[in-house]
This record gives C-alpha cells, structure tokens and sequence, in this order.
C-alpha cells in the first residue's frame, strides 16, 4: 500500500524540482508564475510538506489515504463515523455518504470516488482562515485562481480532473471538482464537487 506521505511527498519533489530549481539566464533561481501570483494577489500559498501538518490532520489524512486505496467503499465508512459529524458531501445534508458516492460513481462502486480522493489528496494543499474557522483544503486549486497557471501546476491540475474539465475550469478561471477539508484538530468537514 502506498503511504499517504509518500504521494505528498512525491508531488512536492515533482513540483520543488521544476519550480524551485528553475533559474534563469543569468544563473539566479527565478520566481514562479505561482509566488508571483500570490504576491500580486495575496492568494495563499500551495503547501506540499505533508510533516507540516498538525498531527490530527495528519492522521485524518492517514486513515482517508488507507480506506481510499483498499478499494472498497465501506472502508471509508469507519474513517467518517470517527467524526464528531459526517463529512459534507453535498449541499444538501446526506445521511449515508457511501450510498451517494455509489451513486454518483461511473460503475456504482464508488472506486472512481475513492481515486479521486486519493488524487486531490496528493495534490498541494492551502491553509485557510484563522481560530475556529481554520481549514487545510486540499487541492489548492479550490482556493486560489486558476489564471496563469505554470506548466507544472497545469500538469498537477490534469493529474486530478479529466483534460476537457480541466480546460473548461482554466476558462472559467475556477476550480469546480472535489475539493476535501480538514480541521487543524483532525475533523474532516467535507468532500465536496
């Protein structure tokens, strides 16, 4: 089974090489389209450290990671019933999570929806809000812009949406496929599309 950090930390290798590394003609490392972006906007920053995160989000992450890559949808239901309450996974309130991503998924298993968890959850990652409404949101696409992305964040966008919705989204400039939340105090409060 792959591990959880070890997805994050690969998309973090991937994106440090090519963003980090990078410099320009005269030798100096340059800017990426991305800081340059949050600069210009106060956008938050795409975060990748996955030691960064506090240890209950850590272990949320763990658990989401493990029941995910099992395969089996009813894994998930032990992950989400150790919440204080069910994750939002929809507008509306649903009482049985399992039964509307079976629903909603290509073959009635759920197994796409288990996958793209796992994609938006190897992606980097934002910190949003302060105090009570503190929240790691996972892709960092949900928070920010998608207006003058780099080739690599462009790569990172289409490793977790299909390429016509990705496009459709750079378009539209918003982000609009599952994005997931987690307290700082480990609560997993959504996995919306």
């Amino acid at each position: 089974m792959i591990a959880l950090a070890a997805l994050v930390a690969g998309a973090a290798a991937l994106v440090y090489v090519h963003n980090e590394t990078a410099s320009s003609p005269s030798g100096q490392p340059r800017r990426t389209a991305m800081a340059a972006a949050a600069a210009a906007d106060q956008a938050p920053k795409a975060l990748y450290d996955f030691n960064a995160l506090p240890d209950p989000v850590k272990r949320m992450l763990e658990q989401i990671a493990a029941a995910a890559q099992s395969g089996e949808i009813e894994n998930m239901r032990p992950v989400f019933e150790s919440n204080e309450l069910k994750p939002m996974v929809a507008t509306a309130y649903v009482d049985d999570p399992i039964a509307l991503w079976k629903k909603v998924s290509a073959d009635g298993s759920g197994r796409d929806v288990l996958a793209a968890m796992l994609d938006v959850v190897s992606s980097g990652y934002v910190r949003m809000g302060q105090g009570d409404q503190e929240m790691y949101v996972w892709p960092y696409f949900a928070e920010t812009g998608l207006s003058g992305l780099s080739p690599s964040q462009e790569v990172e966008l289409y490793r977790i949406v299909p390429p016509s919705l990705a496009v459709a989204m750079k378009r539209s400039g918003k982000y609009s496929y599952y994005r997931l939340g987690i307290a700082p105090n480990g609560v997993w409060h959504y996995f919306l599309q």
